[in-house]
This record gives structure tokens, C-alpha cells and sequence, in this order.
């Protein structure tokens, strides 16, 4: 049973929400009833929902706002927003943060309700089945004896390292990566940086030159070959990220 927020300022579009579809038939339960988007954060902090349903202009803080803070601090939880015909702007906005979607209050219906609850579930269980692979993962290097160097303290920025971590031997665009974790462009290349220091290209070459040492280093394979495998446009450019990396050309580095 997936838990639900409801955040909302006016009491008659609250209990509207509450009562419009039977919750619990469609695998979700309301475990919070909010006025204001400072209060939910507030609540997130100690017991965090899977899904937040909210307002997106309220007082204190508004939806879009509380959204925004969410992915700033790592939280993950679906967010649907509820808006009025002249709040478009702001849902847009939303949607740029990752929002699963935002419909009009005035007509909204349980219909519309049950089909972004079933993309906030989807959402959901492709999260939970990250989070065990993870864990699988994160099990066989401490059973090996590997360092999880790469985990950070934010769901999409660890989902992000990865990805790259999977796919670096070809090539992996900023739109693909945005659309992994549903959020807009711009926004994942500064939490990326935000949160792991580097730029999303330079931590794609890092992956890269580290898996290229190891080819280096337990195989004979040409410097060409390594090169392609390991996700380089071509052999010059690889030798000149390399030699940045390094300080020393493929070549050099494997008869040192």
C-alpha cells in the first residue's frame, strides 16, 4: 500500500480529494493532511509519503515550491499538482522538477484521479525495483571488497551514476539522462554537479578512462580496441582524455 499527502488550503477541494475515489482499492492510503506546503515539508522530513497530491498556490509555501525543495534534498515521492486555469505557468514549472503530471481542480474526476495515481505507481515501482538492485549491487561490493564510491545522498543523482556506471561504452546524452529521472535538462546538470562535484560529462569520461585502465591493465588488447569498448568517439579522442586524466598516454600507462 503505497502512502499519499494531501496537500491543500481550501477544505471543501480536501475533502473532495478524500472521499473522490475509494483509496485503498487502487493500493494507496492517505497518511497526511496538510493546509500548506510548509507543513508537508516539515512532515517529509520525518515520515516520508510516496505520493504528494498539493495545491500549487497556498500560503506559507506553494506546491511548486515544496516540489522544488523535495528533489533539492533527495526525496523522491510522486508529486501530482492541482492547479486553476490561470496557474498553467506554475504547472509547467512543476513538471520541469519531475511532477508525474497536474490536472484542473474544477475538473477533476475520479477517473483522472485513478490514471495519475496509476502513473505515480508505475513511478513507484520502477523506483523499488531500483532500490533492490541497488542493494544487490551495493551487497556484491562489500562482498568483493569494492568501495560504493558513487553513492550520494540523492535518489535520481545515484540513479544517474548508475546508469553511466552501466552504459558507458556508448554513447549517453543529457536527454536520456533527464528522462531516466524525469526532470528537465538544465535542472539535472546542476544538481548533478551539485551533488557529486563533477559535470555529467566529466564523471561519464572518469567512468571511462577507469574502465579503460582496467582493459589496460588484464588484457592485451589494442589501445583502438580498449578505445571503442570502452565508449570513446575515436582513438584520439580517447588518448587525449586519457592523458588528462593520467597524465599518461593508453600506451605509456600500459608498459609503466
Amino acid at each position: 500500500m503505497y502512502s499519499v499527502y494531501l496537500v491543500e488550503d481550501e477544505s471543501y477541494a480536501l475533502e473532495m480529494l478524500k472521499h473522490l475515489i475509494v483509496w485503498e482499492k487502487h493500493g494507496f492510503a492517505i497518511k497526511g493532511e496538510f493546509s500548506n506546503g510548509a507543513d508537508a515539508y516539515a512532515a517529509m522530513q520525518q515520515d516520508m509519503p510516496d505520493v504528494v497530491i498539493t495545491d500549487i498556490v497556498m500560503p506559507a509555501m506553494d506546491g511548486v515550491e515544496l516540489l522544488r525543495r523535495s528533489r533539492e534534498s533527495g526525496w523522491d515521492p510522486a508529486f501530482i499538482m492541482l492547479t486553476c486555469m490561470s496557474e498553467f505557468e506554475y504547472a509547467q514549472q512543476s513538471l520541469e522538477h519531475g511532477a508525474i503530471g497536474y490536472v484542473l481542480k474544477l475538473s477533476l474526476r475520479p477517473e483522472r484521479l485513478v490514471e495519475l495515481l496509476g502513473k505515480a505507481k508505475a513511478k513507484l515501482e520502477q523506483r523499488d525495483k531500483w532500490k533492490k538492485l541497488h542493494a544487490i549491487s551495493h551487497a556484491v561490493q562489500l562482498e568483493t571488497g569494492e568501495a560504493a564510491e558513487r553513492l550520494t545522498d540523492h535518489p535520481q543523482v545515484d540513479r544517474i551514476v548508475a546508469y553511466i556506471s552501466e552504459h558507458y561504452n556508448r554513447e549517453i546524452t543529457l536527454g536520456e539522462l533527464a528522462k531516466l529521472v524525469n526532470m528537465e535538462q538544465t535542472y539535472v546538470s546542476n544538481v548533478f554537479r551539485k551533488k557529486t562535484g563533477h559535470t555529467i560529462t566529466n564523471f561519464t569520461q572518469k567512468v571511462r578512462v577507469e574502465a579503460a585502465v582496467h582493459e589496460l591493465l588484464s588484457t592485451t588488447l589494442p589501445v583502438s580496441a580498449i578505445s571503442q569498448r570502452c565508449g570513446f568517439a575515436n582513438d584520439n579522442y580517447f588518448i587525449k582524455v586519457f592523458k588528462r586524466w593520467t597524465g599518461k598516454t593508453p600506451s605509456d600507462f600500459r608498459r609503466s
